[in-house]
């Protein structure tokens, strides 16, 4: 398989311009395959985080550089990332984030929306089909504030697959929820990655899970000091 995301050397110091400046990442370089299933895992304040902010450009790296589908992201503008964001990347967090006001559907077809793009019948029979697979069909119109945690996080898995990206970024998804369910959302996501050959990068602290997963890095103190593929 070619390799959908490259890291070259990444650096990350916060408060690189005060007297007392905390370096967060050190050299990472990584590889990502197209369809891979990968977790990262690490102790809190081990730079995971970060590395994933920085992966999703949500931030950008002090040092080095990242390539995704070939494109240097650095030399792209905060609003050029952006779309590059909307364009290839889906996102999931440990709080899903929805809009409370409304419904399921709204909140998995508001990433499109985004994009400011007309909302065509195939957009929405996409997201239709997108709650179908995570077991939510009947609840289109519930808002979604009437879910459960772990209806509200299949949506927020939902939503994030509405733009078809080529990588999907979990940071801690299942952080939330009780064991069970967080069993029946990691077979989601595996389902998710066999049917649409997505890429998936996931951050969690949970070891159980990440063994279930096809790669396992681990980063101590902002540096690799693990990197299995299975």
């Amino acid at each position: 398989m070619a390799d959908i995301l490259t890291l070259k050397n990444i650096t990350k110091t916060y408060g690189e311009n005060t007297k007392n400046p905390t370096q967060v990442l050190f050299g990472i370089d990584l590889n990502f395959e197209e369809s891979s299933f990968n977790s990262i895992i690490g102790q809190s304040g081990s730079g995971k985080s970060t590395l994933l902010n920085i992966i999703g450009s949500l931030d950008r790296p002090s040092g080095g550089e990242i390539f995704l589908s070939g494109k240097d992201l650095s030399v792209f503008t905060n609003k050029e990332l952006a779309d590059i964001r909307n364009q290839y990347l889906g996102f999931i967090f440990q709080f899903h984030y929805l809009l409370p006001e409304f419904s399921a559907l709204e909140n998995v077809l508001m990433p499109y929306k985004i994009s400011k793009k007309e909302l065509t019948k195939e957009i929405e029979d996409r997201a239709y089909e997108l709650l179908e697979l995570v077991d939510l069909k009947g609840f289109e119109n519930k808002l979604a504030t009437n879910l459960s945690g772990g209806q509200q996080q299949r949506v927020a898995i939902a939503r994030s697959l509405i733009n078809n990206p080529k990588i999907v970024l979990a940071d801690e998804p299942t952080g939330n929820l009780d064991s069970d369910t967080t069993e029946k959302v990691y077979n989601l996501l595996r389902e998710i990655n066999k049917k649409f050959k997505t890429t998936f990068i996931i951050i969690t602290h949970d070891r159980h899970i990440a063994e279930k997963t096809d790669r396992v890095i681990e980063i101590t103190d902002g540096r690799i000091s693990l990197d299995i593929k299975k």
